[in-house]
C-alpha cells in the first residue's frame, strides 16, 4: 500500500535562475493514512516553505523540484487547473494567520458552505448550511448558528481559528497540514485547539503535518517528529524518543535551551553563533559552525539523514558512528 503522501528530493529555490536563494535543499519524507509529522525547528529553517511547496502554493519565479505524491499521484506535473482540485479537497490547509486567511466581508457560514458547494460536497444550499453547523460543532464551537451568522472581526482569535478549521476539513482531505495553528493563541486554547486536531484526525482517518517552532506543541501532539535546520531535515523519529534522547547536536542544544526548574535567570544554555539566513551558502554541515561536536570533516562534506537506531534518522555522522555516545556524555555533562 503506498503512503498517503510521499515527499521525495524537495527542493525550493526564489529568485530566478541567476542567483537563486535555495529556501529547502532535499527534503524526503513519506507519511501514512492518520499519521501526523511535526515539523519542528527555528523560524527561517524551512517549515513552512516545505508544506507551501507541497501545495504548490508559490507563484512562477519559485523553482519548486524533486516529487510530492499524494496517494500515488504525482502533484509536481500537474497543470495549475487540476492542481486547484487537489488544494482544500485532497489536501487542507490551516494557515498561520486565521484572521488574514478568512474573508472580513462575509459570514463564517457563507465561506464553509462556499467551500463545500464549490468541492462538490453538498447537492444544494440548504445540505450546504446544515453541514456547515456540523462542521463549526465538530471543531469545539458552543453555538454554531450564531458563529455561522458572525463576521470574522466579531470572534475571539481562538473561535476564528476554529473556523478555520473547520474549512480546512470540510471536504475530509487525505492530508491536513497546519501551520503554527496555535501560535497567536494562550496556553488554554492552545490545548484546545491542539485536541481537536487530534480528535479529528482520528474520526478522519487524516494524514498530518503539522508545523512549530514549540516544543511544547510537538511533545503534546506527537507522532513522528522532524526537525528542520537551514531547509533540511537533520533529525527524524518518534516524538517521544526525539524529545527525550535527541541523536543530532542541533536538536540536543535546542531542548536543552529550554526555561526549566531551578535554571536560574542568565543561565539558560544558549546554541551559540546563529542560524543561517535563508539560502546561505555553508560549506558541509550547516550546523558545523555552532556545533560542539564539530570535526574538519564537518565543514567539508554535507552528512545525509542515516539511520543511527531502530526509526531513527540523523544527518550527523558525529553520533552514527561508535564513539558518538561517548561525545553526547561529554557535551551534556
Amino acid at each position: 500500500m503506498s503512503a498517503a503522501l510521499s515527499v521525495t528530493d524537495l527542493r525550493t529555490a526564489f529568485g530566478g535562475k541567476r542567483d537563486p536563494i535555495r529556501a529547502l535543499q532535499g527534503v524526503s519524507f513519506e507519511l501514512n493514512s492518520g499519521e501526523t509529522l511535526v515539523l519542528l525547528g527555528e523560524s527561517g529553517s524551512g517549515k513552512s516553505v516545505t508544506i507551501r511547496s507541497i501545495m504548490r502554493l508559490y507563484g512562477k519565479t519559485t523553482d519548486i523540484g524533486g516529487s510530492v505524491r499524494l496517494d500515488g499521484r504525482e502533484l509536481m506535473t500537474l497543470p495549475e487547473g487540476e492542481m486547484r482540485k487537489i488544494r482544500g479537497r485532497s489536501i487542507g490547509l490551516v494557515p498561520q494567520d486565521p484572521t488574514g486567511a478568512l474573508d472580513p466581508l462575509r459570514s463564517i457560514g457563507s465561506q464553509l458552505v462556499e467551500m463545500l458547494r464549490a468541492n462538490g460536497m453538498a447537492t444544494s444550499r440548504s445540505a450546504a448550511k446544515a453541514r456547515a453547523l456540523e462542521l463549526l460543532d465538530a471543531v469545539g464551537i458552543p453555538d454554531p448558528k450564531r458563529v455561522a451568522r458572525s463576521r470574522p472581526h466579531q470572534l475571539s482569535g481562538g473561535m476564528r481559528q476554529r473556523a478555520v478549521i473547520a474549512i480546512a476539513v470540510s471536504c475530509e482531505p487525505a492530508v491536513l497540514v497546519a501551520d503554527e495553528p496555535t501560535t497567536a493563541l494562550d496556553v488554554t486554547i492552545q490545548a484546545q485547539v491542539l485536541e481537536i486536531f487530534l480528535d479529528l484526525q482520528r474520526r478522519l482517518g487524516m494524514a498530518m503535518i503539522l508545523v512549530t517552532h514549540d516544543v511544547g506543541v510537538a511533545e503534546e501532539v506527537g507522532g513522528t517528529i522532524g526537525v528542520m535546520y537551514a531547509g533540511r531535515l537533520v533529525e527524524v523519529g518518534p516524538a517521544a524518543a526525539v524529545l527525550a534522547s535527541p541523536r543530532h547536536p542541533y536538536t540536543r542544544g535546542l531542548l536543552e535551551s529550554l526555561p526549566r526548574p531551578g535554571i536560574k535567570r542568565g543561565e539558560l544554555p544558549v546554541i551559540a553563533g546563529r542560524p543561517p539566513l535563508t539560502g546561505e551558502r555553508i560549506p558541509g554541515c550547516p550546523f558545523s559552525p555552532r556545533c560542539p561536536l564539530a570535526q574538519p570533516e564537518c565543514r567539508i562534506e554535507r552528512p545525509p539523514l542515516i539511520l543511527v537506531e531502530e526509526n531513527r534518522l540523523a544527518a550527523c555522522p558525529i553520533v552514527g558512528h561508535a564513539a558518538g555516545q561517548d561525545l553526547r556524555e561529554k557535551v551534556s555533562a
